[in-house]
């Protein structure tokens, strides 16, 4: 598989893309003026400890308190959810070659009494997902380090190694060094690109982490809550550090600054790479080069077509994202089975690569096409988690319901590509749909009523947006002509593209003042 990543830098974003064999299937945007929370440390303060939710809130500084669940403390698993999948131990790397499904164990809940944790109490939490519209950022206490090649997580012991390194003789050597570095009250945990680095390599990237660990405690111990006390890598550099494999072919930049800027950090920990990141200084933009700024425009549509002619259509709300299924144009020659069975599978496909590039995460639900046999809705299952395997984030997916309908969670740190790159629209209000004009006339004419109970002045401006103005000329009830009949005034229609299709406003004839706020 030939992989591609592409780095874009203006003065307002610098957009990362992913390529693989040329489809884009992940893009990564910031914004200098909203930089990213996850995995930065705060030294935070307990606002409040509620059992009720299972929860405390932490104070760190930022607009909204942070929300700390009760199973993010003192759990150590959840300190490398965001990195790696990893197993401690031989048998556990045996236990996953026999069964590599993954187990599924029930919440538990915990008493406040178990936590040990207060109100106003200071204490060190680390950012594992974005804060997103009204809820503050997700935080855990199992505090951890990422490094090029290690994680370094404090006041643990363990050694882990990525489930993702296959070799078991290489597993085996990794682990063997890793026991002979780690420092006493630490964990440490092997991450894929270690695989074939030798001890010193290793050995160097800990020393720079330890470092960093040193640095966190003297300013946690200077400084007074709430303090960010360590930030982590931009979005570049982070990305170099943990995509940066020897399955990248190469990496192109269009600026001259950040291609510095990443070849200093490549030399100073893959020096082997450097080769791999070129300067782009082609006359053709380089997201238009290679075609992602149309399939970056077609990730904010809700409507992505499948090659046969079918669709599917991804719908965000509150509680989770929906994915509709649809045939489309698509007319098959064969039985309605078969159709649908083709187009589903197509579905699957694209329904993992959209999930990846758009960085949707939590709850999500597809609406596949009906299907009778067990055996298709078996294949399109596996299919979609075979597709996921690609995915660096964790999914959890439940077999196809009678219903036609899959539940799959996908894990959650970054806002979604929709939520980064637009905003609410001030008409709508998210709710994509603005007011009818029937409805906008209902309101013109309750105007007009409440105005001239109030007042005694005759010659009025109505100013609407030219769409609305262009509907009451040729309305068949001509309504303004009712409106001034019965309340003995006069109105001037006036279009106004600066109005919102769905508004009016109203001024007076004889001094233009605009009084439509008054009544």
């Amino acid at each position: 598989m030939e992989k591609t990543i592409l780095m874009s830098e203006t003065s307002k974003e610098v957009r990362i893309a992913i390529l693989e064999n040329g489809d884009l299937v992940e893009l990564f945007v910031e914004k200098p003026e909203k930089s990213r929370m996850v995995g930065n440390i705060y030294k935070g303060k307990v606002e409040n400890v509620i059992e009720g939710i299972q929860a405390a809130f932490v104070d760190i500084g930022h607009g909204l308190n942070a929300f700390l669940p009760f199973s993010e403390m003192n759990n150590a698993d959840s300190a490398v959810t965001m990195l790696e999948s990893i197993s401690r131990d031989e048998e556990e790397d045996e236990e996953e070659e026999e069964s590599p499904k993954p187990k599924v164990g029930k919440k538990k809940y915990i008493k406040t009494s178990d936590i040990t944790i207060t109100k106003n109490q200071e204490i060190l939490v680390q950012v594992i997902k974005e804060p997103f519209a009204k809820k503050g950022p997700r935080v855990t206490t199992d505090i951890s380090i990422p490094g090029r090649f290690l994680v370094l997580v404090p006041n643990v012991d363990f050694t882990g190694i990525s489930k993702k390194i296959f070799n078991r003789n290489e597993k085996r050597r990794l682990r063997n060094i890793a026991r002979v570095i780690k420092p006493p009250k630490f964990g440490l945990i092997i991450r894929t690109v270690a695989q074939d680095q030798e001890e010193k390599t290793l050995k160097a990237d800990l020393d720079n982490l330890l470092k960093k660990w040193r640095l966190l405690e003297e300013t946690a111990k200077r400084e007074p809550a709430p303090v960010c006390v360590y930030a982590d890598m931009e979005i570049a550099s982070s990305v170099i550090r943990d995509l940066l494999t020897m399955d990248v072919d190469k990496i192109l930049v269009d600026t001259k600054n950040l291609y510095k800027q990443l070849q200093s950090y490549i030399k100073s920990v893959s020096p082997e790479f450097v080769k791999k990141l070129e300067h782009y200084q082609g006359r053709n933009p380089l997201f238009e080069q290679y075609n992602v700024e149309s399939e970056f425009t077609k990730s904010l549509n809700k409507k992505v077509w499948l090659k046969s002619g079918g669709f599917i259509v991804i719908e965000h709300t509150e509680a989770m994202t929906t994915i509709d299924v649809n045939s489309g144009k698509y007319i098959g020659k064969k039985d309605h089975e078969n159709n649908s069975f083709k187009i589903n599978m197509q579905a699957a496909k694209e329904i993992a690569r959209q999930l990846r590039l758009r960085d949707i995460g939590g709850l999500i639900v597809i609406d596949f096409i009906d299907m009778e046999e067990e055996e298709n809705k078996k294949k399109i299952f596996l299919e979609l988690r075979r597709e996921l395997q690609r995915d660096r984030a964790k999914v959890s997916l439940t077999n196809i319901s009678d219903f036609g309908l899959l539940e799959m969670t996908r894990q959650r740190t970054r806002v979604n590509l929709l939520y980064t790159v637009s905003e609410e629209c001030p008409l709508c209000h998210g709710s994509g749909r603005v007011t009818s004009k029937e409805s906008v006339v209902t309101k013109i004419e309750g105007w007009f009523r409440r105005f001239k109970v109030k007042s005694k002045d005759k010659r009025l401006q109505l100013h609407v947006h030219p769409d609305m103005a262009k509907y009451l000329r040729e309305s068949t009830n001509k309504v303004l002509r009712k409106i001034q009949w019965r309340n003995f005034i006069i109105i001037k229609l006036v279009e106004d593209p600066t109005v919102n299709i769905d508004d009016f406003h109203v001024f007076l004839t004889k001094t233009g003042k605009d009084i439509t706020d008054e009544y």
